[in-house]
């Protein structure tokens, strides 16, 4: 089992950046596929990107290909969402989500079994 903790939410104008952190705790935070999730108000949760067990491959969303980078520290058992050029329409809450499903990537939020809180981001225009 493992438990989440997103960080690094804030409000920030169009074109700014933010680095959310995802920490984990306990041991096997290697062992999981993580990915990263948002919901903006009145929509359902969607997919942002994921990344495989050893942090060297990583998929994502079109809408915020070019400008998100997700990385992991398997070390620091610390997962990132690097977010830049930042638009209004990526207001939203962010998820980080952690997967046992035995693929290389998982897209599918079905296919994640432990939830962070949720840290909101707020870019206005």
């Amino acid at each position: 089992q493992v438990q989440l903790v997103e960080s690094g939410g804030g409000l920030v104008q169009t074109g700014g950046s933010l680095r959310l952190s995802c920490a984990a705790s306990g041991r096997t935070f290697s062992s999981y596929v993580m990915g990263w999730f948002r919901q903006a108000p009145g929509k359902e949760r969607e997919f942002v990107g994921t990344i495989n067990r050893s942090g060297a491959s990583t998929y994502y969303t079109d809408s915020v290909k070019g400008r998100f980078t997700i990385s992991r520290d398997n070390a620091e058992n610390t997962m990132y969402l690097q977010m830049n050029s930042l638009k209004p329409e990526d207001t939203a809450v962010y998820y980080c989500a952690a997967s046992a499903v035995q693929r290389f990537l998982v897209f599918n939020s079905n296919e994640y079994s432990y939830w962070g809180q949720g840290t909101q981001v707020t870019v206005s225009s």
